[in-house]
Order: structure tokens, then sequence, then C-alpha cells
């Protein structure tokens, strides 16, 4: 019988093999599947699988790639790259055309890829997280390209020698596409490692991966995760690298901001039934577990539920109290009529300031047509100011914002440095941008806003506390 390699729903499957007969150096990728009486592998392992039978010389009918080389594929239009982008593709070469280039927002991690597709010349798979980096990345690809590129996501189900996917829809139809691509890049990839995103990548027999992202940085169970997918992080370039180069020149300013006596009497009450339930149950947060037993016990007893109520409320106070709403206001008018996006940690504060001040509102409810609306009249400058959750964390491209607002955020350090990068790509006439983050005084903002801003971006920047 004929040993054959084959791609089975997002699985390597070699045919005709008995249990005895597969060498050591290639089982240790397979497991042997009795329903089928054949082995199986990730699709994932397809190029150490495919080297390993070659040096063993084991006779093998490769039945599992559909891709060949695009001999015709060329740059229709002229590509000069930057120095930090031929540095990034050449350490990416030099691992094997295997490995995550961490480069900041704005600084042409699109115009990366596009080398690497011009290098290689095979069929690409382009990963990415949302609908808006759907229609920015196939625009990016026709231009450089000159041919209709495919699209899967968003409604569209179009596949072609090089296509566009969301991850979402990645994961849905790889087990049927993940043989007909050579390259894989993913735009973002430090959402690859999630439990159901990870399915992506580890359906796909691309043995080309190039990963994307201005904060790779990750805990190091996803790190372990994302190396095994895509490679190792082959170059990293920071923000302050290419500050008044290739991106803005930049400040911060982190501005205290006293809550009002009737909100910070009330913080603290509310502040004090939360912290004393924690010091009782002897739940500390720096133990990622202890979260989930902090909801557990809130939800057991009608105490624990006038607990979790106190937890909101403090927190609300303090992301979003009068006084910041004031010191908001007063910065927009100071910077009128530059263009300014407000960053918020929830919707309800976002739709709140817009219906305040009549400013567009984008988060995760606002529907596509609506979105692609306001983004085109904040580019043209109809709109001077853009509310936001945290969906244009990344993936907006407006070159001309030269003013972010924190009104609030997590403590991560990723979605800080998102959103600095969100204001410093280069326009003409934009001489700085200016990040401001406001902080409730007094309260627990204070320890959050020193997390977020543990990175070497912030450094040298400004940062220290200004009045209001």
């Amino acid at each position: 019988m004929a040993f054959t390699l084959d791609f089975e729903a997002g699985t390597l499957a070699l045919n005709g093999v008995g249990r005895e007969e597969l060498p050591e150096e290639v089982r240790l990728f397979f497991r042997y599947d009795d329903r089928t009486q054949s082995w199986r592998a990730r699709g994932c392992d397809y190029a150490p699988v495919v080297l390993a039978l070659q040096r063993l010389h084991f006779p093998v009918q490769d039945r599992a790639r559909a891709f060949t080389p695009l001999e015709e594929l060329s740059l229709v239009t002229e590509l000069i790259p930057r120095p930090h982008q031929s540095e990034a593709l050449n350490a990416w070469r030099s691992n094997l055309y295997r490995g995550v280039c961490a480069l900041p927002t704005g600084s042409g991690k699109t115009i990366l890829a596009v080398m690497a597709v011009a290098c290689l010349k095979r069929p690409t798979l382009f990963l990415v997280p949302t609908i808006d980096l759907l229609g920015q990345w196939c625009g990016v690809l026709e231009h450089f390209f000159g041919r209709r590129i495919g699209m899967l996501g968003g409604g569209e189900h179009d596949i072609r020698e090089l296509t566009v996917s969301t991850y979402d829809s990645a994961v849905l139809n790889m087990e049927f596409i993940g043989n007909r691509f050579a390259l894989l890049v993913a735009d973002e990839c430090h959402h690859l490692p999630g439990p159901e995103t990870r399915l992506a990548a580890a359906m796909a027999i691309a043995p080309y991966r190039l990963g994307l992202s201005a904060t790779p940085e990750l805990p190091e169970e996803r790190a372990v995760v994302l190396e095994d997918l895509i490679g190792p992080i082959v170059c990293q370039i920071f923000i302050d690298e290419l500050e008044g180069k290739v991106l803005s020149p930049y400040v911060t300013h982190r501005i205290a901001v006293d809550l009002d006596p009737d909100e910070a009497e009330h913080y603290r009450e509310q502040r004090k039934i939360y912290t004393d339930f924690l010091r009782t149950n002897q739940i500390n947060f720096k133990f990622r577990s202890e979260w989930g037993r902090f909801l557990g016990l809130c939800a057991r007893s009608p105490e624990g539920r006038k607990v979790f109520r106190a937890f909101l409320e403090q927190r609300r106070i303090a992301r979003g109290g009068e006084a910041k709403i004031r010191q908001v206001w007063e910065l927009v008018v100071r910077h009128a009529p530059e263009r300014i996006i407000i960053f918020t940690a929830d919707n309800a504060t976002a739709y709140d300031l817009g219906r305040r001040f009549c400013w567009p509102v984008i988060t995760h409810r606002t529907r596509p047509g609506e979105r692609r609306d306001f983004l085109e009249k904040f580019r043209e400058g109809t709109y001077t100011v853009l509310v936001t959750s945290k969906v244009l964390n990344e993936g907006v491209d407006v070159p001309a914002v030269a003013v972010g607002i924190v009104l609030s955020g997590s403590g991560s350090v990723r979605e800080h440095v998102q959103r600095l990068g969100r204001i410093l790509r280069p326009a003409p006439g934009k001489a700085q941008a200016i990040l401001y983050e406001l902080v409730s005084a007094g309260t627990g903002e204070e320890q959050t806003s020193a997390r977020r801003r543990e990175h070497r971006a912030y450094q040298g920047h400004g940062g220290d506390d200004v009045p209001c």
C-alpha cells in the first residue's frame, strides 16, 4: 500500500503506515487514530513533518499541500522600505521565514507583510482581529499587488491566492482551507493564543509564518503557544526608537483630578464595603484565580451581592466622576480644532460623554455602517472629537489625530501602549502628539495608572502629575 500524507479537517493524516512502521523521529508529531487506522498530527506541524520524512527518505506521497508558488506575483506600486522594516524582514528571513516582528503602531507593519509576500511569492492568508482591519488590509494589498484580494468575514466568503480573514472566520473555515496557503500572516498576533483563536493557526499547514504586533508581551502560557504556532520574537523595535523619524514626537501628561466632595464621600463608603470584604475573606488579586473566588463569594448571599454593587459603584466614580468630565471638556476646548480621541474603560461612560457633548461614540455595539461613517467624517475633519471604549485601541488608521485623552482604562500595559499608538502616526503639519491620562486622586486608579505606565514608551516623555 502507498503511504500518503493528507490534509483532513485541519489535521494531517499519514495513511497506510502501520503502528510499528513509523520512525521515532517522525512519531513524536503524531498519534495513532484507531478509528481511521492512520497516524494523525496537527496541521501546523506540516513543515517539520515533511522535513523529517525527507531526511529519512521515507517513501510518502504528499497530498496535503494544495498550494504552488505564485511566480507571476509582483508589486505594481513602488515600495521603498524604511530601515526598520528591512531590519525586521531580514531577521524574519534569517529565522527561516517564521517568527514575530514587534513594531510600534504606525510604523508600517502592513508594509512589512507586503514585503514578506513579495519576497516569498506564495499564496498567503492574512489574519486580522476586526472587520475594520479586514477592509484596511484588502485596500493596502490591492494597492501594492494590483489584484483582487479574497475576503473572509463580515459577510464575505471569497477565497483567493491572497486572502484576508478575521480570526473568527478563519477558525470556522480553516478545516476546509487550511492547506491552500503557504504563508500565514497574523496581524495583532497577541490575539492568536486565545483558547479558540489559536485553532486558526493550529489547523493551517502554512510552513511560513509571520506574526505582527506592537505589544507582543503575553503571560507565559500564551507566549509559549504563540512561539509554537508562529515562532519566536525575531525583531522588536520600540516606540521611542522611531520617535521623530517614523513616528510623531510625543509627550504624555498624567493629570490628577480631585473628586467632588459628595462623590469623594460616596466613594469612601463604597470602597470600605468592598475592601473590608476582601480582607475578611483574604482575597489577594495578585493571583489571577482570586477574581473567580471573589465573584463566587459575592454570588452566594445578599451581603455578597451588596459588596459587588459597592465594587461597581466605587469603580464607576473613580473612572468617570464629574470632575473628570469637566477636565475632559477643558482639554477639548484647549486643543480645538485638533482631532481628539477620548478613551474610556466602559461603554456607559462613553455614551454618557456622547450625550452630554453631542460627540460621536464608537463601541462594540456600533453598527458597521455607522462606524464607517463616523470614522470617515473624523478623518476628513467634519468631526474633531471621537469617543470610544476599547474597540479603537487597535485597528483605526487616522494619521491626523494629535491628542488622546484617557478618561479611564484597565491596568493593562498593552492597552495603554495601544492607546498611545493611536496618536503617533505622522501627518503633514503635525508637530507633536499629546496623550493625557486622567486619574482620580485618592482612589484605586492611582495604582492602576502606575501599573499601566510600566513601559519604556512612557519613560522620559513627561508623565508626572500636572495641575488641572
